[in-house]
C-alpha cells in the first residue's frame, strides 16, 4: 500500500500544475467578474476545454473603456454589459494565471484560431471564491486581436 501511494504521489507530481487546476464551475464566484490581461506563456488546445497560462503585467488595471466594448450575442442569457461594468482586477498578486476557456467545439463555433504562446489577450471571467487556492480564471469573455468572444455558449 505504501509503495502504491508513493507511485500515485509521484505520478501526480509529474503532471504540470496548470493541468491539475481544473475545478467545477460551482467553485467560481460569479458575482465578482475579474479582468485579466497579459501575454500567453503556455497553451493547452484540447478538450475538455482549452487552457492558457497567462503572465500578467505588474501594473494591471481595468481599461477605462471595458464597459463600452462591443460584445457578441450568444445563446446563453448573459448580461455581458453588466459583467464588463462590474469587472475588477484580482486582489491576489500572482503574475501567472491559469485560464480555462471553452470546449474546442465552442471555440470553433466562434471561429477562434488556436492561440499561440506570445499572444496578447485580455479576459473577463471568474476566480475561485474568495480567490482561494490556485490562480485560476474561468473565462467568460475573451478579447484578442481587436475582437471579443463570448465563451459561455455558442453564437446567437
Amino acid at each position: 500500500m505504501l509503495v502504491h501511494r508513493r507511485h500515485c504521489i509521484l505520478a501526480l507530481a509529474t503532471v504540470p500544475l496548470w493541468a491539475r487546476a481544473h475545478h467545477g464551475w460551482s467553485s467560481f464566484d460569479a458575482e465578482r467578474p475579474i479582468y485579466l490581461a497579459g501575454t500567453v506563456r503556455k497553451v493547452r488546445w484540447q478538450n475538455p476545454h482549452a487552457e492558457l497560462e497567462l503572465e500578467l503585467p505588474a501594473d494591471l488595471t481595468v481599461p477605462g473603456d471595458l464597459a463600452q466594448r462591443a460584445i457578441p450575442a450568444q445563446t446563453a442569457p448573459v448580461d455581458g454589459k453588466a459583467l464588463l461594468a462590474k469587472s475588477v482586477v484580482p486582489r491576489r498578486r500572482d503574475r501567472l494565471w491559469q485560464v480555462e476557456l471553452a470546449p474546442l467545439t465552442r471555440m470553433q463555433a466562434w471561429q477562434i484560431a488556436e492561440i499561440k504562446p506570445g499572444a496578447a489577450v485580455s479576459l473577463v471571467g471568474f476566480t475561485l471564491r474568495e480567490e482561494k487556492g490556485d490562480a485560476v480564471l474561468r473565462a467568460e469573455y475573451l478579447f484578442i486581436d481587436g475582437k471579443a468572444y463570448a465563451l459561455r455558449s455558442g453564437p446567437a
